[in-house]
């Protein structure tokens, strides 16, 4: 199991209050893995999600960090959703 995957569960966990959020989505880390995340926070795991959304490490870091907005990182082409589009922008509300 990735370190890198580890710490950036972690600090989902620390953006999202508890139930927050009661679907399931997974980031898709392109050559990490992917973390999911549901109503029991995040976690490093590889399973089936209402949304998927897949982008590189460093967009990864960004959105995470607060430095790029999920949403212009998909209208850039940088992030790609596969799945319920609702649920994606219901977490983006979430991290911010």
């Amino acid at each position: 199991m990735s370190v890198t995957l580890e710490q950036a569960a972690e600090a989902l966990n620390g953006k999202l209050d508890a139930g927050e959020f009661d679907s399931t989505a997974k980031f898709q880390i392109e050559d990490l893995g992917a973390i999911m995340l549901d109503s029991d926070g995040a976690r490093v795991g590889d399973e089936e999600a209402d949304v998927t959304m897949t982008a590189d490490a460093d967009t990864f870091q960004s959105i995470l960090e607060g430095d790029l907005n999920p949403t212009a990182a998909f209208m850039s082409g940088k992030l790609t959703i596969d799945g319920d589009m609702g649920t994606a922008m219901k977490l983006a509300s979430a991290l911010s």
